[in-house]
């Protein structure tokens, strides 16, 4: 939904955005804000008189992002900073409905996943999971161990046209290289010892929607020639059958390994890279986001809080600066971790420096 509020041209903008499939929705006290849950832009005029609690209300409450169209074509550096995007009353209907949709998408991302963070590295990457995501091509995540490779998928998946097709994820270091092929392409009965019947695998069962494959440098040559005619001929045999099974699924595949070094001592196939590197992203370690150490500390008190119903007095300023100066080698699963021990097993007062494990 998208908050209007004192806004010029607001009939022509909600027209706009309801043509691509957004809801708007006329705000007149920032009260009525405070009461939507399903906001995800606001859009109002770039006076800072009569926006001044609007402005509060979608920063502190909802958390949304704020555009403003003026009726002054020239506005202080002040009143600009305020908002997320000032655009002039000029500005043509396409572009605000253009950047606000993609804006919007952020948002949903956001809330589908859980995904936090305001550093450059982390919009970027969440602007191209928007860009990536209607599309149909298989997409390598890569990123050290921790950094969120599963949430970004389930965006992808989240936002694309199969959201209403199953999502599933594989942990592919998880199971033995005989157990990993039935599962992820069946068995026929007898095919092995233990197989009394036929079995669909992980392929089958996600057809129309998406398969995640963690850990993809972990997947033994056998099982690599399988994914390989997958990816080319969108069919398979399961294991111990001659009947080849169509599948539509989208693939989507991560590692926290360099697959070209695999390529180069023989323990993963060139073109099965080439295959599944169509679409790329990266995600930053921790030690280079540190400014959102912060965001996620205070999101991850308020989730493990509300799980163990414990009281969480907080955390000093000076703890705060340890959190964020320390390299994280695990990454997000290594803070988070941190912050539910603080929570559950902390002192009953606000963490000092001298709280925090070395």
């Amino acid at each position: 939904m998208i908050s209007t509020h004192n806004l010029p041209k607001a009939g022509a903008l909600r027209d706009g955005f309801k043509k691509v499939g957004y809801e708007t929705d006329l705000v007149t006290t920032d009260e009525s804000l405070q009461d939507s849950e399903a906001v995800l832009l606001v859009l109002t005029n770039a006076r800072l008189d009569e926006t001044e609690s609007l402005l509060r209300q979608a920063r502190e409450g909802l958390r949304v992002p704020v555009f403003a169209i003026s009726e002054n074509e020239s506005l202080s550096s002040t009143q600009v900073s305020q908002f997320d995007e000032v655009f002039k009353r000029s500005a043509s209907i396409a572009d605000v409905v253009l950047l606000g949709g993609r804006v919007i998408d952020r948002q949903r991302l956001r809330q589908l996943t859980g995904i936090i963070g305001e550093t450059d590295a982390i919009l970027q990457m969440l602007e191209r999971v928007v860009q990536i995501a209607p599309v149909a091509s298989t997409v390598l995540v890569t990123g050290e161990s921790g950094t969120g490779k599963e949430l970004v998928a389930r965006g992808i998946h989240a936002l694309s046209p199969r959201r209403h097709k199953p999502f599933i994820a594989v942990n592919v270091v998880a199971l033995s290289d005989t157990l990993l092929e039935s599962e992820l392409f069946g068995h026929e009965k007898g095919a092995f010892t233990g197989a009394i019947d036929a079995r669909k695998g992980l392929f089958e069962l996600s057809d129309g929607g998406t398969i995640f494959l963690d850990e993809i440098g972990e997947m033994p040559l056998a099982t690599q020639t399988k994914l390989l005619r997958v990816l080319e001929q969108r069919e398979f045999h399961r294991v111990g059958g001659e009947k080849s099974i169509k599948v539509d699924v989208r693939i989507i595949a991560a590692t926290n390994q360099d697959l070209r070094q695999l390529i180069s001592i023989g323990e993963f196939r060139r073109d099965l890279f080439f295959r599944l590197n169509v679409l790329n992203i990266e995600l930053p370690p921790l030690r280079e986001r540190r400014e959102d150490i912060p965001l996620l500390v205070e999101s991850f008190v308020r989730e493990v809080s509300e799980h163990h119903d414990r009281e969480f007095p907080g955390i000093s300023a000076e703890a705060m600066q340890i959190l964020s100066a320390y390299s994280w080698p695990g990454n997000i699963r290594e803070l988070k971790n941190l912050v539910e021990s603080m929570v559950v097993l902390g002192p009953g007062r606000v963490i000092r420096p001298e709280d925090i494990p070395t």
